[in-house]
């Protein structure tokens, strides 16, 4: 799959430890592997993304194991979609973070030797650290309102929550290819919700409207959490509730014992039509 560059939308063509295109505009290969295509004028903010602090919270806490079970469903349903046979399949994940899923579909796709996983994030920190740990995945810093892709480009793609433009997503799968999801189910993390609004309303299931695409299947993936003080903290860190939580709801959660909690996701396959 080549990259497009992100200031003439022209092919970017690998030389040596750069991507360079028709144009002469130039794109290093990092250190750690990644390609950093987020030109400066495309910036919201100076560093825009999750910090390290943040990412570094996150990764503790996935690596306990709390959201494993998401995490073989997501591989489960991308390996069912990928075929095996000589066409090359590109599998790309939207908002990747520090590589947790993307590097379990690495795993889950190894076999197929057509196959190509590549990660997209907004924070450079959070993709030199996942490049850093999955070098078998091309990693790059970019907007998922501006996918530095050619057209018809993916096979498959992956999105864990991030948003995404949808008319950009469509403009680099090729008709037929596949689209994960992954959302709240309606009680997700509802005993967090519980600690910080007066009413906890349940999230809502209801599908987003991606015009051009069929939902092919539906998935719920709901089990309970048992979280130490700690592991909590940096659950409630990694959500939107954060912004809102009172001192007093960090201080409750500090002196638990264990915190009991539920996960509840909903896992979405659709397809672009031709």
């Amino acid at each position: 799959m080549s990259y497009q560059c992100p200031l003439c939308h022209q092919p970017l063509c690998r030389q040596e430890t750069s991507w360079v295109c028709i144009n002469r505009h130039q794109f290093d290969r990092a250190r750690e592997g990644y390609v950093n295509l987020l030109p400066v004028q495309h910036k919201r903010s100076k560093q825009p993304g999750d910090s390290a602090e943040m990412m570094q919270a996150r990764r503790q806490f996935l690596n306990e194991g709390h959201y494993q079970p998401l995490q073989h469903g997501v591989c489960r349903l991308l390996a069912e979609v990928i075929d095996s046979d000589t066409t090359p399949q590109r599998v790309l994940d939207i908002g990747c973070g520090e590589g947790y899923y993307t590097g379990a579909v690495v795993q889950a796709l190894s076999a197929n030797a057509n196959a190509r996983v590549y990660g997209l994030d907004v924070s450079r920190e959070a993709i030199r650290s996942a490049a850093k740990r999955y070098p078998d995945v091309a990693f790059c810093v970019a907007s998922s309102q501006r996918l530095p892709f050619m057209d018809s480009s993916v096979s498959a793609a992956l999105r864990i929550y991030a948003p995404c433009n949808p008319d950009e997503l469509a403009r680099v799968m090729r008709p037929g290819g596949y689209l994960l999801t992954v959302t709240p189910g309606p009680r997700h993390l509802l005993q967090f919700k519980a600690l910080i609004y007066q009413e906890a309303k349940l999230h809502d299931a209801a599908p987003e409207s991606l015009p051009g695409w069929s939902l092919c299947k539906e998935e719920s993936l709901a089990y309970p959490l048992s979280l130490s003080s700690d592991s909590a903290a940096t659950l409630l860190q990694m959500t939107p509730f954060a912004w809102r939580a009172r001192p007093e709801v960090w201080g409750r959660i500090a002196t638990v014992e264990r915190f009991a909690c539920e996960t509840d996701f909903i896992l979405r396959l659709w397809q672009l039509q031709p």
